[in-house]
């Protein structure tokens, strides 16, 4: 058994210094930990490893490697019945309540997709089997030092009118242009690299279909984020552009950042290619194991607890401004404390009617695409209701966190911010501003925009539900009535 410790907020924070080329507003960030744009967000992520590592916590956040006999975070975990699943799961309820939910590319995202994908190592061993030797020894290297991992599964918008081939010289999407003995080069750029500022690696894959013909974009691999090349494109930080914790206390400390990332001739060496060449294997990494599924199932426990939070947070505003007791406003509450409820039962059935997959087990595939097809569309349905029960009192708000040190203008704020349940002025203001800030900042339209996406367009992710779903079943009970009678 080892005596490594288990990875730790200093020991996550010290891997970032690493060189890494971030850019942002035109300059090259010459470490993240401590730029303003990044440093808050960066030590909540980092923060995370503090809290699997206090000894309180160890055994519900992780477990033991088979390899290294190193305690790792459970999302490396590979749940061989029920009970590990759920109990996997519990850890990761457990680290998204630490962020609310807002953190949809925290370490466990990745893990898990990973994870999944080497629960089907058959598939790949089908394939190429020095390809799922290196992808195996890569997942067990990642596990064995817990690392933090992003993707870059989807091509950059551009001409979708028009194919791969069609683009031409025009086409600035990832591909292979170089190969030898050592590796392989590709040239280009992927997206979205959310949280690849905090991350130790990136993870690459083509999850878009390709056309058979589109063999040079047909390549997976993982890199370190500092690799000669490798350029990480920051959009606008949102933490950079806070007022003060006070006034913007999600966009302070849980932008986790998204990036366009440009592969600049980056040279990948073979042992860290899982798929060459094969559009089809692009495709079955994902589909024909279960790595999207354990992806897709770790997205959906994060987003039940940012849906307690939101529900909660509602709760919390009606009570300040007292209109918790206004029938129409308990019936509005009542409607998202059920819609709440109803993703988090959606979660646990999707362990309840999971099934093994080899060795191992697995969340029911339907289920959890017919949470992400409802969810897509629900998130946005609670946001405005968070607002109609907020109303004027979102914009009534003081400026910032500076006007209190204004006398006069605190007492005017004194005497307008008042609640209804006896909090303070600071204390209502303070709720409001949070409430604003997950609802109608900039950074709250991020979030709208990224729980809408995140998963792909909804015509994808009803493609999934109509792919997975028991149309046997369904028309055997359609059969069973009309075979009962006749003309």
């Amino acid at each position: 058994m080892t005596g490594q410790p288990i990875k730790n907020a200093t020991e996550h924070l010290q891997s970032l210094a690493d060189g890494r080329a971030v850019y942002l507003d035109g300059e090259l960030v010459d470490n993240v930990t401590c730029h303003a744009a990044f440093c808050q967000s960066v030590h909540t992520a980092a923060g995370l490893y503090d809290f699997q590592a206090d000894p309180a916590n160890a055994d519900l956040m992780t477990f033991e490697s088979p390899t290294s006999g190193r305690r790792v975070n459970r999302a490396w975990q590979m749940p061989t019945n029920y009970e590990e699943l759920v109990i996997r799961r519990r850890a990761l309820i457990s680290w998204a309540e630490q962020h609310a939910g807002f953190m949809g590319r925290s370490p466990d995202h990745l893990a898990s997709a990973v994870t999944g994908q080497l629960m089907g190592l058959d598939v790949f061993e089908e394939y190429d089997k020095d390809r799922a030797s290196a992808y195996w020894d890569y997942y067990v290297y990642a596990r064995d030092n817990d690392l933090y991992l992003t993707y870059v599964i989807i091509n950059p918008q551009v001409d979708r009118s028009k194919s791969t081939i069609e683009l031409q010289k025009n086409d600035p999407m990832m591909k292979i242009v170089d190969e030898d003995s050592e590796g392989v080069t590709v040239r280009g750029a992927k997206m979205l690299g959310t949280s690849a500022i905090m991350a130790n690696e990136v993870f690459v894959a083509h999850l878009q279909p390709l056309r058979p013909d589109e063999v040079d974009y047909a390549i997976s691999f993982a890199v370190p984020m500092n690799i000669p090349g490798l350029k990480v494109l920051s959009r606008k930080s949102y933490e950079q552009h806070s007022v003060s914790e006070f006034d913007n206390p999600l966009a302070s400390r849980y932008d986790e950042n998204d990036a366009l990332i440009y592969f600049d001739d980056v040279k990948v060496p073979w042992d860290r290619i899982f798929v060459f060449r094969d559009p089809d294997m692009c495709r079955r990494q994902f589909h024909d194991t279960p790595g999207h599924i354990y992806q897709n199932y770790q997205a959906q426990i994060r987003l039940t607890v940012k849906l307690k939070f939101l529900v909660g947070l509602a709760r919390d505003i009606c009570e300040t401004i007292g209109t918790v007791k206004i029938p129409s406003v308990a019936d509005s509450l009542g409607r998202m404390a059920a819609q709440a409820a109803a993703v988090e039962n959606m979660m646990i059935g999707m362990e309840v009617k999971g099934r093994s997959w080899g060795d191992y087990f697995v969340p029911d595939r339907h289920a959890v695409y017919a949470a992400q097809t409802l969810t897509q569309e629900l998130y946005p349905q609670i946001i405005n209701t968070l607002r109609e029960l907020a109303g004027g009192a979102l914009i009534m708000l003081p400026s910032s966190a500076t006007d209190y040190e204004n006398p006069e203008i605190a007492s005017i704020i004194q005497g307008v911010q008042v609640s209804a349940d006896g909090r303070s002025d600071k204390d209502r203001v303070k709720l409001l501003k949070l409430a604003w800030d997950a609802i109608g900042s900039e950074f709250a339209g991020r979030h709208t925009q990224y729980e809408m996406f995140y998963a792909g367009a909804q015509f994808v992710t009803r493609a999934h539900s109509m792919r997975t779903y028991d149309w046997d079943g369904a028309a055997s009970i359609v059969s069973n009535i009309t075979g009962r009678y006749d003309l």
